[in-house]
């Protein structure tokens, strides 16, 4: 039986754009684009009479912006939203603002280009407005995305520090879709005396940079966008950056990260399987490895290559989860040995770090 199609309103003031994304959004044959509107005023009537799964949403428009729109619409009428990205450092920063509001997703505003195919743009922007349409939202309050340091006492009681009795543990994340939220969720909760974290967040280049200052600007940790070479130091994060591959490389105690371009793996680059595979060979038992919300099967097998060589792993729960495609797939092929709500991965990486080395049960 054929499912219905996924209905999609483009908000958008340039009427050039508008077409744009209705031919690249029409070309799939899963996906009506059922209007277009030119603010967000007269977004708010359509979205009454049309009743879209997902909207597409410009940010610098007339009238009223994109992310005072979304505010309101979060607050009043929750539904997927996809943001369209401009990929200036401005760009970047108010598209992360646009996530912690609640939007689904983002991708760079399309050039003639996309929808030629001489780039993979318009795939990309398909399966997000696809994945859009099944996302799990909530409605949202700004002053929920308030930033908070916390205390070690709110993760782990007391004397988290001496519960980290080895030197070459390692924490690894991987996300997708609804994961710089799922991040920010977990980054902010971990004391400075974490171990070392390398992170892949599937992001294009920028974005990546902009994500890890804003992560530094409220966790304990240090968080910054990972370059070749780097250190992986207890009480700091490493994030992949944008277009580059991530993987781990031990030489003696010390662990550093390799960063580098190459083939696409899984669609993806940076990959979480790269990371993930990397992880297992280099630190084995002494890992602990997570997989958040995401579209998509990238980190599956990587989470299982890592459970297979002795490291403790984790899949975010369905319930929790903006997209439940990759932590479906890693929990389907046994690659996790719990599966739980995001709000308790914070806790659980800190007790199972503790004690990376081990026998898992």
């Amino acid at each position: 039986m054929v499912k219905n199609k996924v209905r999609v309103l483009i908000v958008d003031d340039s009427a050039a754009m508008r077409q744009l994304l209705t031919a690249i959004l029409s070309s799939d044959p899963m996906i009506e684009v059922v209007g277009a509107a030119q603010d967000p005023y007269y977004a708010r009537d359509k979205i009454k009479a049309l009743q879209p799964d997902v909207i597409t949403l410009d940010v610098e428009m007339p009238r009223m912006d994109g992310i005072t729109f979304l505010e309101k619409l979060m607050h009043g009428h929750p539904m997927p939203v996809v943001m369209v990205s401009s990929l200036t450092q401005a760009g970047c920063d108010v598209t992360l603002h646009a996530l912690e509001l609640g939007a689904v997703d983002f991708f760079p505003k399309p050039t003639v280009d996309t929808l030629s195919g001489v780039s993979d743009g318009a795939a990309e922007i398909i399966a997000k407005v696809k994945a859009a349409a099944h996302a799990r939202v909530h409605r949202r309050d700004a002053s929920q995305i308030t930033p908070t340091r916390p205390s070690v006492s709110q993760v782990a009681g007391g004397g988290v520090a001496s519960a980290f009795r080895l030197t070459n543990q390692i924490i690894a994340l991987g996300a997708s879709t609804g994961g710089t939220e799922a991040l920010r969720a977990i980054l902010t909760e971990l004391p400075s005396a974490t171990p070392g974290i390398v992170i892949v967040q599937h992001m294009p280049p920028g974005f990546t940079a902009s994500f890890a200052e804003r992560m530094d600007r409220c966790c304990a940790i240090r968080v910054k966008e990972a370059e070749d070479g780097d250190r992986v130091l207890p009480g700091h994060a490493l994030l992949a950056p944008g277009n580059f591959h991530m993987a781990l490389r031990r030489k003696g105690a010390e662990y550093t990260v390799r960063v580098y371009s190459g083939e696409r793996v899984n669609l993806h680059r940076p990959s979480v399987d790269v990371l993930f595979d990397s992880v297992a060979v280099q630190a084995g038992k002494n890992a602990v490895g997570a997989i958040l919300t995401g579209m998509g099967n990238d980190g599956a097998a990587g989470l299982l290559h890592m459970r297979d060589a002795g490291a403790r792993t984790i899949a975010q729960d369905e319930a929790s989860c903006i997209v439940f495609g990759m932590p479906r797939e890693a929990i389907e092929c046994g690659a996790a040995e719990f599966v739980m709500p995001l709000s308790r991965i914070p806790a659980e990486l800190i007790k199972l770090a503790s004690g990376a080395v081990a026998v898992r049960t």
